[in-house]
């Protein structure tokens, strides 16, 4: 009985910091079980009141046009080198009337400015610049608050499991823990990937150069030779339609000459 009773408490300290915001109203009604030693808990895991340092996430997107795109690129590449950033992909295509470049740069928050200040001279207009900051500092803090309360229960749980005595609480302590230890690892991923957006910024950065290659920039005389040509194309496809008729006008051609030859017969009789 004592380890179902301290089964139950530490399942309702576990509801009471669940990992999503469904449990919140779950939760309110659960402090109100909770005994006297649990709330001491909790007041230890609070996380303090001041942030230490913001957690922000950094991310910026580029679009500009370029006269020279193989230089753009690699002053781009210099601006990475320089600044201690990586290129996280690199690509390169040519459409109807332009020859484009999109590069993904990873660097260091504290050169995110700096890196981004180093695209932009020399660019007198930009087809887009969007730089946006994402205060993360919230959900930083929540998040480890809940990854230490977890982790808490598992030791608790991990105790209970070495004094249980029979196969069924065994196996009931051990189910807790499985779903406890997901949970863990949902949260440790989730930091993880806050921790290196917030360490790494993003940069998206693309340019281009527009072509010649199109009818709007052709000239009266260019236009007036595409004509001609033009023509002449509809003549010759015409008349090597007609080549693919020559069984019908040689028939037509056989009949003409057989109706003549009856006709001249006709008239003798007569």
């Amino acid at each position: 009985m004592k380890i179902v009773s301290a089964l139950l408490l530490l399942f309702v300290l576990g509801c009471s910091n669940g990992s999503s915001d469904k449990n919140y109203a779950a939760d309110s009604k659960l402090v109100r079980m909770e005994p006297a030693g649990e709330t001491e808990v909790r007041q230890q895991l609070m996380p303090s009141a001041k942030v230490e340092e913001q957690k922000i996430i950094k991310t910026a997107h580029l679009v500009f046009e370029t006269k020279n795109v193989e230089a753009t690129h690699k002053k781009i590449i210099q601006l990475a080198s320089q600044y201690k950033g990586l290129v996280q992909s690199d690509n390169s295509g040519k459409s109807y009337n332009r020859i484009f470049r999109n590069l993904i740069v990873r660097v260091p928050s504290e050169n995110f400015q700096l890196f981004v200040n180093g695209i932009s001279e020399g660019v007198d207009y930009f087809d887009q610049r969007d730089i946006s900051r994402q205060d993360v500092s919230e959900e930083f803090i929540d998040l480890e608050a809940r990854l230490k309360a977890k982790r808490l229960l598992e030791e608790r749980y991990l105790e209970l499991l070495k004094k249980a005595n029979n196969v069924k609480d065994m196996l009931e302590i051990e189910r807790e823990l499985s779903i406890i230890r997901e949970e863990i690892e949902a949260k440790q991923g989730r930091l993880q990937y806050l921790r290196n957006q917030v360490s790494m910024s993003t940069v998206n950065i693309e340019f281009y150069k527009t072509t010649a290659e199109t009818g709007i920039t052709q000239s009266y005389g260019q236009k007036m030779k595409n004509a001609f040509q033009g023509g002449w194309n509809g003549i010759s496809v015409f008349f090597l339609g007609i080549l693919y008729l020559w069984p019908l006008f040689l028939v037509a051609i056989i009949t003409v000459f057989v109706l003549r030859i009856f006709l001249k017969k006709r008239k003798k009789t007569h």
